[in-house]
């Protein structure tokens, strides 16, 4: 299993962030083939800041893919494009760290 990672830190306006994420940007990501399931966080406390420094995280998303193959693909589909497009407009891509990870246990 792969597991794409996106670490959002604190936005200027979290509500309206949110407001705009949950209402459109998740409704897409939740339309990408191959999405096994999408799991979102809010951060609630920092224990053991670490690399992070100063940055304050609000809040974790998750989308789990079956296989490297199924991840590549839904890399590929417009509806991925879509969810990069529909972030941006949101003001998303300069909060976020993205990173995907083999689930190994």
């Amino acid at each position: 299993m792969i597991k794409y990672v996106a670490l959002y830190r604190k936005p200027a306006d979290p509500e309206g962030f949110d407001q705009q994420y949950f209402e459109s940007h998740l409704p897409i990501v939740n339309s990408v083939p191959g999405l096994v399931r999408a799991e979102v966080a809010k951060v609630q406390r920092v224990f053991l800041a670490g690399f992070l420094g100063e940055t304050e995280p609000h809040m974790v998303a998750e989308m789990y893919f079956e296989s490297e193959e199924s991840f590549r693909a839904a890399l590929q589909s417009p509806e991925w494009a879509t969810s990069g497009a529909n972030l941006a407009e949101i003001g998303g891509m300069e909060l976020v760290a993205m990173f995907s990870a083999e689930v190994v246990a």
